[in-house]
């Protein structure tokens, strides 16, 4: 029985040529919604109850996209779900800076890995897979820290619980 520690939802317009997308708070990156799975819930109502409070929209989860596996300790066992709105208004929260549809040919360019990846697994309908996040790696944090030292150190603040929301 594998142990999910994080759930992610991908939420598509009708026509899946737009794809809604998160700004965090605490490292203003554009991102999938999503987060961390309470004591005795289940990744389905997880990923619903993450996407309520990220984005102000009631969903249901339609399909479990995948289970992607860390290579290292810069990422959890997660579980990515397509999920669909049957309520609510988008809105701003606590975690949240924006919250938009992005087309899929012009997503912004601050997504951090492994986000891209997600968004093409999801646009392919079929059985969930199971893979390891090989784009989650020290030396992509790396690269990143030099391209983008602020956000990196704001990333690791939040890891270690020492999140900066402005």
């Amino acid at each position: 029985m594998i142990h999910v520690e994080s759930i992610t939802g991908v939420i598509f317009d009708e026509e899946r040529k737009k794809v809604l997308l998160i700004q965090r708070r605490d490292v203003p990156v554009w991102v999938l919604p999503g987060g961390g799975i309470e004591p005795h819930e289940t990744p389905e109502n997880a990923v619903i109850r993450e996407i309520l409070e990220e984005t102000g929209l009631r969903v249901k989860a339609s399909r479990l996209v995948g289970t992607y596996f860390p290579i290292n300790r810069l990422a959890k066992i997660t579980e990515l779900y397509e999920c669909i709105p049957i309520g609510g208004t988008l809105a701003l929260s606590k975690e949240t800076k924006n919250v938009a549809f992005f087309s899929l040919q012009q997503l912004p360019s601050l997504i951090p890995p492994p986000y891209r990846e997600w968004i093409e697994d999801a646009k392919t309908i079929c059985s969930p897979i199971q893979k390891n996040l090989t784009s989650v790696t020290y030396k992509t944090l790396f690269f990143s820290l030099l391209k983008h030292p602020v956000l990196v150190l704001r990333f690791l603040l939040a890891r270690l619980g020492y999140a900066i929301n402005t």
